[in-house]
């Protein structure tokens, strides 16, 4: 069977998970994970779903635009790779970190600090970035969810992004993710 990646997008409003997985249930579609956000006052939701074998991924978005019509939502339908190159967060080698910043906000923030996470070879399983502008640190923070398999210079790593934050005037914070974890269970 195939499985489809649906992607919503549009003005955030209480309901939207309701209508799109009350749409994916009337479809008979089974709803193996999902994930969404609100990024300002946007809602952006990922879902992957396994419909009955008649549904393309066409004919899936086409049925899904018809029941959501109105409700000011994109929903984009691409199957699902399986296989190949692709890496599932859930079963790489190596140890989770989260790295977060706190800082004054500056255009490449992102850029700067994931292109150092990525020349060393580390994959980011989640970001999270909010920025509200200006120079209060507390109103912009990133936290970066990263994966650091063995073959990983991690000690040099660290020091890389030390660097470059002490650069951009950030605080930076490197933790072990079970420590993060059981610090902000608190």
């Amino acid at each position: 069977m195939n499985k489809y990646i649906i992607t919503v997008l549009g003005k955030d409003r209480p309901g939207i998970i309701y209508s799109v997985s009350n749409s994916l249930y009337e479809l008979n579609c089974n709803v193996e994970n999902a994930n969404q956000m609100i990024l300002q006052n946007e809602f952006a939701g990922f879902f992957i779903a396994e419909p009955p074998e008649e549904f393309t991924a066409d004919s899936l978005k086409e049925t899904m635009d018809n029941q959501l019509e109105g409700q000011g939502l994109q929903i984009h339908v691409n199957t699902l790779e399986t296989g190949g190159n692709s890496v599932d967060p859930e079963s790489g080698k190596g140890e989770i970190f989260i790295i977060s910043t706190i800082g004054p906000d500056r255009k490449g923030l992102v850029a700067r600090i994931s292109g150092i996470i990525s020349s060393f070879g580390a994959n980011i399983l989640n970001l999270k970035a909010v920025f509200k502008g200006g120079d209060e640190p507390v109103d912009n923070i990133m936290s970066y969810e990263v994966r650091i398999t063995p073959d990983i210079d991690r000690k040099s790593m660290f020091s890389a992004l030390k660097q470059k934050a002490a650069s951009l005037d950030l605080d930076i914070r490197i933790q072990h993710k079970n420590i993060f974890n059981t610090i902000n269970r608190i």
